[in-house]
């Protein structure tokens, strides 16, 4: 996939051939992008000192704002959708979370994996999230127990399925019959996969 040319130049900066970046995305310092993973407008990443990792098929959407915390980097793991206006500052998100608009992840939290975070939920310093949760609130608490993986797995696979219209100049991929039909297979393969 395209991953625009003017982050190959920046020191500490590793970008995969798979990924997707828009072009209004910002990154900065140590920041790894993984495989399939996508990068959406607006979005900034900064690592000056410690590190910034996206896993493998992640999406960090429209205005996300990623930043290491103080004494801890941040690492979100596979298959996760970081949705629009988050904010990610030195915390670990585990494998297929969904983190919902609006949010705010706090330094040394822990999310884990198939979770959902719900929408402008806070979860301060140090909170940690027992896979299989959904949290809302200000402060975030689980409010119920669930295996979201199904569901947060298919959620970023219609990302990179968008990255990859994306990247070749496609802007109404989801509207199209071949996605509605992709969608399908890849919702029962993902039923069948995670139960």
């Amino acid at each position: 996939m395209e991953t625009g040319s003017a982050w190959q130049g920046l020191a500490g900066v590793e970008i995969d051939a798979e990924a997707f970046i828009h072009p209004t995305a910002q990154i900065y310092g140590h920041v790894q992008v993984s495989a399939g993973a996508s990068i959406w407008p607006n979005v900034v990443i900064r690592a000056e000192s410690y590190s910034v990792r996206i896993g493998r098929g992640t999406n960090i959407q429209d205005f996300v704002m990623i930043h290491f915390g103080a004494g801890s980097p941040t690492i979100v793991g596979e298959d996760c959708s970081i949705t629009h206006h988050c904010t990610l500052h030195g915390c670990r998100i585990g494998d297929r979370v969904l983190v919902g608009i609006g949010s705010t992840i706090m330094d040394g939290c822990e999310i884990g994996d198939n979770s959902i975070i719900a929408g402008h939920a806070f979860l301060k310093e140090g909170t940690i999230i027992p896979p299989n949760s959904i949290v809302m609130g200000a402060p975030g608490k689980v409010v119920r127990e669930r295996d979201n993986s199904a569901a947060n797995a298919f959620n970023a696979w219609m990302y990179h399925q968008n990255a990859i219209a994306y990247s070749n100049g496609d802007y109404r991929f989801w509207d199209s019959e071949v996605f509605k039909a992709a969608a399908a297979i890849e919702r029962a393969r993902l039923a069948a996969l995670y139960g």
